[in-house]
Formats: C-alpha cells, structure tokens, sequence
C-alpha cells in the first residue's frame, strides 16, 4: 500500500530511510541504522547512542540546548544554516516573536565556533533534527554552493521543509514572498500532508473519545468504586508519559498498582521480560486483585479517553512510553514521536506479547508509513475484540 504521505508517483522508500507526519509540524521520520560517531570542522566528536545522552555531550561540549529541546503545540521548529548576520536578524525575529509557529532551536554553522546559538556543523543535520525533531531549515544567505546543494539533499531526505533567504544586498522584490521580521524567504522544498485526512482523524477521535466517555459514564463509576474498596490509593493514576515530539504530558489510568508502585520499580528492572528501553513482567507483584481484572480487560485505558479529548493523545497511535523508559531511547527510536501517541496500535493487534522493541517499533513505524483512516478503524475493530475475549495483561 501506497503512504499518503509520499509525493504523487513517488516510489515507496526501501528500509525506513523515511517516517511521514500524521500531524502537521511534526519532523518526519529518519533511518534505523546506528549513527555513526562524527567529527565536525572543529574537531568536536559527539556520541550519538541515546537521546538522554546526547543532551548530556551537548551541554558538556557548550553546545546550546535548544538544539533538543522540545517545544508544544503546533509549533515548527527550526535549525538556520549560516550565523552570518542575516541567519542573526531571522534567529532574533524568532525568539522575540515566540508566539508565530516557528522556534529556532540553534545554527548549523562549519566556520563559526560552537557556542553563541551555533549547535553544530551542517554534516550533523540529521542527528540533530532527529534528536530536536525539526521541521524545517532555513538557508540563511549561503555563498557556498556545493554546501547548500548537500544540506539541501540531506534535508529533502529526512523529509524537512527548505526555505532560503538570500541577500539582496538592499534591493527590494518585485513579488510578494513569505518574510520573517522583512526578510524575503523561497521555498525550495516543502512537505505535502493529507490535511483533510489528518482532520477526519482528530474529528474521529474527539466523536469516538467523547461518545464513548458518555455511554460508559456509569461503568466508569463502578470501577471507580471497585478500586476503592479493592485497595487504599487514588482511584486515577496519572503519570508523566512521553507524548507527540517527546513533550511529556500527564496520562491517565485507573490505578491497577499499589500506591508505591513507582518506587518500587526499579527494584523489578532486572526481572524485566522485554527488550530494549521498555518495562513489562508478568505476575507483576505490584498488580492489585482488581487491578488484574481490569488489565485482563484492558479497562485500565479508560481514562485516556479524556487524553483523547485534549488532543494529547489519539484513539490509534503508537503507545505512549513512562519518561524513565524514554530517557533510554536512542536516537533511531525517535521518530515513533513524530505523531500523536494512542490508546491502542498497530502493534498491540499484532504482536502484544512479542517482548522485542525493535519489533514494536518497526510496527509503530510501519503504521504511520501506511497510515489511513481505514486501517485506524480497524485496528480499532480487532482492538475490541481484544478486549472482549480478555486478552490482555
């Protein structure tokens, strides 16, 4: 099946050299081939094994960290090649205008040193619009062709909007162009997105979200009740979870755990039964009597329909992650962030037990490369089936 995220007569991409956007200003998706160590101009090395790590190198090597920050809402972020004094004046129109939809996250830059806003060296684009999930790149008056050519390529691969703002040494257009603070800017290359697909999916998940809290109402309050007589706690559990773009937001459950659930969790990691940077055992001694039944059920999730209703999550959507099981991430892992997390996936239809990461991603990564309306409605059909035959855990 054709991605309705590639461009017409585009040939699917081989491996995952690629990932599209569900949502509009989310960067798109990267290869899962290990980074290699690189070596800029200046002779700065940077490591590139997990996300958390890399933050790390940055701030030990001076680099600025709005290189991997993460910005909310639909915020694009944006790296300027050149931190010449036109790339200065579009930096500064950003940072002073903080409310248009655009944040600069740093210069790219193989002449200036690192620090003073300038984040790396243009043979580092890719590793740093993965880890600070850019969108797009301006070319900030480049003089050097062969070196805006090979940004250029790098950017159209990793599926990033392109824009160039050229000197025009103080003449003044004679057609209308997109300006940043006066500052003309040429598309050289832009991402089209199904639009009108991505809205009947928000339309789809705030009619489903919304009917479903409604007609469940009185099944919500049952469990709520069940819950409080089963064991001392709150009845809500609500944690921080990495959402869309790695931006943490608060998800909610019906509490299945003790109420020292958490502290108790790094104690289990060495009985952990997945791979990779993802916690889950059986027989979990923290699980309460009730809570297993509604693990069983799946009936836990329940309140995420509410995370539905704030668009911080979708009814399909690759699971959202705890942030100490994110902190583990490496930098191929993260484009299954470059859309909205879900209550359900791809993955848990297909191969819920499979105790490999790899999989789940490849899984999480294969459902936003196919994506479609049709295939949300049914994994949605075989996730309730799921759950009526109990198959959860």
């Amino acid at each position: 099946m054709s991605s309705p995220f590639l461009h017409p007569r585009q040939q699917n991409p081989r491996g995952t050299e690629w990932a599209a956007r569900l949502i509009p200003g989310a960067a798109s998706g990267y290869g899962r081939k290990k980074p290699q160590r690189e070596t800029g101009k200046a002779g700065a090395s940077s490591s590139w094994g997990t996300a958390g790590s890399l933050v790390e190198s940055r701030l030990k090597s001076g680099k600025s960290i709005h290189a991997v920050r993460r910005v909310t809402g639909g915020t694009r972020n944006v790296l300027i090649v050149g931190a010449g004094s036109l790339g200065h004046r579009i930096a500064s129109h950003l940072e002073k205008h903080a409310g248009i939809d655009r944040s600069f996250c740093g210069f790219l830059d193989d002449r200036k040193p690192l620090g003073n806003g300038v984040v790396g060296r243009t043979n580092e684009l890719a590793q740093l619009a993965r880890t600070g999930f850019v969108d797009e790149v301006i070319l900030a008056a480049p003089h050097d062709r062969e070196l805006t050519l090979r940004v250029l390529r790098a950017a159209r691969q990793l599926r990033l909007d392109v824009k160039m703002a050229p000197d025009l040494f103080g003449c003044e257009l004679t057609r209308e162009a997109e300006r940043i603070g006066g500052i003309p800017l040429f598309s050289l290359h832009e991402e089209r997105l199904p639009v009108a697909g991505l809205w009947l999916k928000r339309a789809l998940d705030m009619a489903g979200a919304g009917t479903a809290l409604v007609l469940m109402a009185p099944l919500l309050v049952l469990i709520a009740m069940c819950i409080r007589f089963d064991s001392n706690g709150p009845v809500i559990y609500a944690a921080l979870r990495a959402g869309r773009k790695g931006r943490p937001f608060r998800c909610y459950k019906f509490r299945t755990m003790v109420r020292d659930a958490d502290a108790l969790k790094q104690g289990l990691r060495k009985r952990n039964q997945r791979e990779g940077p993802f916690f889950k055992i059986t027989d979990d001694p923290r699980v309460t009597r009730f809570g297993r039944i509604l693990r069983r059920y799946s009936f836990d999730e329940l309140p995420q329909l509410w995370n539905v209703l704030k668009g911080e999550m979708s009814l399909v959507g690759p699971r959202p992650h705890p942030l100490d099981d994110f902190s583990g991430y490496a930098i191929e892992h993260l484009p299954r962030l470059d859309v909205t997390p879900g209550i359900t996936g791809l993955w848990q239809v297909t191969a819920r037990r499979d105790p490999s990461f790899e999989a789940g991603l490849n899984l999480d990564i294969e459902y936003i490369h196919r994506w479609s309306l049709g295939m949300d409605l049914r994994i949605l059909l075989r996730t309730a089936g799921a759950v009526l035959r109990g198959s959860g855990d």
